[in-house]
């Protein structure tokens, strides 16, 4: 990990609190890193300076707690293999087991957080969010984002100049005092409107640009979450649908074999495919992936069929 130097102040100061505690993992880091050029590597440690504010003081917490995610994690793959589908199946389930358990919550958004700088498909679905999505959106455009968790694909909205109106729903109250928490520490001039919203409850709205990142995986009913989403997106607007595959996780419900089976479920919700990518997990290739049934974070870019 020669290329994460001093050019790089903050990656290579996240990373080695990092390894310091999970040392365990320097050949997974060795990995993740060793083939980056200087203009990735520069691009990465730009965006470790945000995750480095959203942590502020807890660092210390934050790799820990990622490296007790990644042991979750290995308990929901090996059902995963044995099983070949993830071990919950509802939304009861998930809330008895992950979402009603405030300690277990903490630690897993905290792991989730690191998550997006340590595992490159977290970085690349991003890095396409903000230059082949957002940068695409009209002026003046209005952004909805539905279960916006970090802050993070919400702070780049906010952030730029040429969106009009942004807000951010969830169904939480703890998710969104959490979600208004980081985006004071990434410092934003102007919030964007959080509100407490169940999709399910006659939502309304027409939105041009919206956001549906990492969410539809943890759905009982997709199919009619899409339908609700659709119904969400203005004529012309666009959709940025991001969901892993193969990806168990401690409450994860729905899953896809493949990219291109994920695809057609969009499609038949009533989207058009404007734009993909497929980013594999770390340290691995797409081909691989693909033959070990291992996570591949899905990325569409979607407008309404009709």
């Amino acid at each position: 990990m020669q290329r994460i130097d001093a050019r790089y102040p903050v990656l290579k100061a996240l990373l080695e609190t990092q390894l310091a505690a999970a040392p365990a993992h320097e050949k997974f880091f060795r990995r993740r890193f060793e083939t980056m050029d200087d203009a990735q590597a520069a691009s990465l440690d730009e965006f470790a300076g945000h995750i480095a504010r959203l942590v502020g003081d807890e660092l210390e917490e934050h790799v820990e707690d990622y490296v007790w995610l990644c042991s979750q994690q290995v308990n929901e793959e090996l059902h995963f293999r044995r099983h070949g589908r993830y071990r919950l199946n509802t939304f009861e389930e998930a809330y008895r087991d992950v979402y009603s358990n405030k300690e277990y919550m903490t630690r897993y958004m905290n792991g989730l957080l690191m998550t997006q700088l340590w595992w490159s498909n977290h970085t690349r679905a991003m890095e396409f969010y903000r230059t082949s999505f957002l940068a695409s959106n009209t002026e003046g455009y209005s952004h909805l984002e539905i279960g916006p968790g970090h802050g993070l694909f919400l702070y780049f909205a906010a952030a730029d100049p040429r969106a009009g109106k942004v807000s951010a729903w969830d169904i939480s109250d703890a998710s969104i005092a959490m979600t208004a928490k980081a985006l004071r520490r990434l410092g934003l001039a102007e919030q964007p409107a959080l509100e407490l919203r169940d999709l399910f409850r006659g939502p309304v709205g027409s939105f041009d640009s919206l956001v549906f990142s990492e969410v539809l995986e943890h759905m009982e009913k997709p199919a009619e979450t899409l339908a609700v989403v659709r119904s969400l997106l203005a004529p012309e607007g666009r959709l940025f649908l991001n969901m892993p595959i193969n990806s168990p996780a401690p409450d994860h419900l729905f899953n896809a074999d493949t990219p291109e089976e994920l695809e057609r479920f969009v499609v038949d919700a009533g989207f058009r495919i404007i734009d993909r990518a497929f980013f594999p997990a770390t340290n691995q290739t797409l081909d691989a992936a693909r033959r070990k049934k291992l996570t591949i974070s899905c990325v569409f870019v979607a407008g309404r069929a009709d």
